[in-house]
């Protein structure tokens, strides 16, 4: 079988390692890592040994599995080998590399394992490699079948029947009707309920946000998926579709808003394009590319979410509705041009650049959800030359200046503005809020208008003009320039651009090209 040649399914009698096989019932005797359920006089000889790749486990519970056993392990890396003292409730797990060992001990010291809710121990070991029989069958199937899926193959059909029994640790996530977005963050405070959260990657596949989260244990896997496939993370938007990935164990490369490794605090936060590692995208279809796209909300119920009024995040129904923008161009930005891209994602009421520190502001939205949907699109885009960032801000509200202080227009007050697009319950621009794309969808665009007037009022935004589309009617039109940060641009200047006759030109994000 292919992939499982690193399986340790050799025999080795006689070894001076583990002498296990003297009896017919595996006698485990003169197995005891110094820390048996035994006598007390091995009790006080326990020591801390060196770090090895071999792992002891003791006050398994009775009934608990080699699957069990193994799922332990699976997060941090490649299980070779496993040897099960039944009647000692201890185990001895041996990991592919010492630095998968090392990297297990130091989280299980600071989250207790469990098995069938009982708090297990997990230590080194004395020994350096697991010497065991390759007559116990169904633990090599349970391996085999673990290490074919860790290598990014399918196994065979003589261990799919092991394989079911080392059900995964790791769950897909579909987020159906995504009318308000989603974040990681919101998944680890749901899933966690279930047990502990130690990875998660989210991405858009097939214009859908998906994410796969992983346990550290498969029945907390299994306890997650029945108690929240089908269930709305809000009313009546935004459904969960669990089910088991192939996969048994994530490569996390990045902690950052699309990817978490809650094991490793110390990975850096990349580029916000976390990687996937071959194994893991060997579980995608061939299409990967489009993997790691931008937070996309569906259009399907969007209208019917909408109309059922403003819905609140779980959990947190008392979030701030204000972000703190911060690397701003300073010579550029005005409170009107961020609130014409803020104004994309919802409604702005205030605005108010930092007199101190002009390369930030506060942004007001109408509610917690809404600042949550600019800050997860407009987080890490380029305005104005500079890369903004964007974040939840600890004030409640945009307080304006005290009468008669002047402080230079640097705050506004938007909250009358005839300019909101979300103001009408159920209306369409609820069903067209994408990510900052390079195409523009234009609309109210007069009949009088030609292709080449936009192709050069775009132009002169600073911009080139890559594609443009009329639609049937003329009255809309796609436009492309030639990168997002242009299209920003573009949108900042010339939303609300006065065509004439008293028709203001409409401009917003496309989910399409040309």
């Amino acid at each position: 079988m292919d992939g499982i040649s690193d399986v340790a399914v050799g025999v080795k009698r006689g070894s001076d390692e583990l002498s296990m096989y003297n009896s017919p019932n595996s006698g485990v005797s003169s197995v005891s890592d110094g820390a048996s359920n035994g006598s007390d006089s091995k009790k006080l000889r326990v020591e801390e040994a060196p770090p090895s790749r071999v792992l002891h486990i003791r006050k398994l519970p009775n009934e608990a599995s080699e699957t069990e056993v193994i799922a332990l392990g699976l997060p941090f890396g490649k299980v070779t080998n496993i040897l099960t003292l039944k009647g000692k409730n201890q185990a001895f797990l041996e990991m592919g590399t010492e630095e998968a060992a090392i990297t297990m001990i130091n989280y299980y010291t600071t989250v207790t394992p469990h098995i069938r809710n009982i708090p297990v121990f997990v230590q080194y070991s004395n020994h350096k490699e697991l010497k065991t029989d390759a007559g116990n069958q169904r633990t090599q199937a349970v391996l085999q079948a673990v290490s074919a899926v860790q290598s990014g193959g399918s196994p065979s059909s003589d261990v799919q029947e092991a394989l079911a029994a080392a059900s995964s640790p790791v769950l897909r996530i579909i987020i159906d009707n995504m009318f308000y977005p989603v974040t990681l963050d919101v998944l680890q405070q749901i899933f966690s309920k279930f047990g502990t959260v130690m990875k998660i990657i989210t991405f858009t596949k097939n214009n859908q946000f998906q994410a796969l989260l992983q346990f550290s244990d498969p029945i907390n896997a299994q306890q997650a998926k029945l108690a929240l496939d089908g269930q709305n993370i809000y009313n009546s938007c935004c459904t969960l579709r669990i089910d088991f990935s192939k996969l048994v164990n994530l490569n996390v490369k990045y902690n950052n808003d699309k990817s978490r490794d809650y094991t490793r605090p110390e990975l850096p936060a990349g580029d916000g394009q976390p990687s996937l590692e071959s194994s893991v995208a060997a579980a995608f279809s061939k299409d990967s590319n489009s993997l790691l796209g931008a937070l996309n909300p569906l259009s399907a119920a969007a209208a019917a979410a909408a109309a059922a009024g403003r819905v609140a995040l779980a959990g947190q129904a008392g979030s701030s509705g204000v972000l703190l923008v911060s690397n701003l161009n300073e010579e550029m930005v005005a409170p009107q041009s961020l609130f014409t891209l803020f104004g994309v994602y919802g409604d702005v009421q205030r605005v108010k650049i930092l007199y101190n520190k002009k390369d930030s502001a506060l942004i007001q939205m109408s509610d917690a959800n809404q600042a949550q949907l600019a800050m997860s699109h407009l987080n890490g885009q380029k305005m104005y030359g500079k890369i903004i960032r964007v974040t939840l801000s600890k004030h409640q509200t945009v307080a304006l200046p005290r009468d008669g202080l002047d402080d230079q227009g640097l705050t506004k007050d938007y909250a009358n503005s005839p300019l909101h697009r979300f103001k009408k319950p159920g209306s369409k621009n609820f069903q067209n809020i994408f990510p900052p794309s390079a195409t523009l969808h234009l609309s109210n665009v007069p009949q009088d208008v030609t292709e080449e007037d936009l192709r050069l009022l775009f132009s002169n935004a600073g911009g080139t003009v890559k594609a443009f589309k009329f639609f049937q009617d003329r009255k809309m039109a796609l436009i492309q320039m030639s990168t997002v940060e242009e299209a920003i641009q573009a949108l900042i200047d010339l939303h609300n651009y006065n065509m004439g006759g008293n028709q203001h030109l409409r401009v917003s994000f496309s989910k399409s090209t040309i």
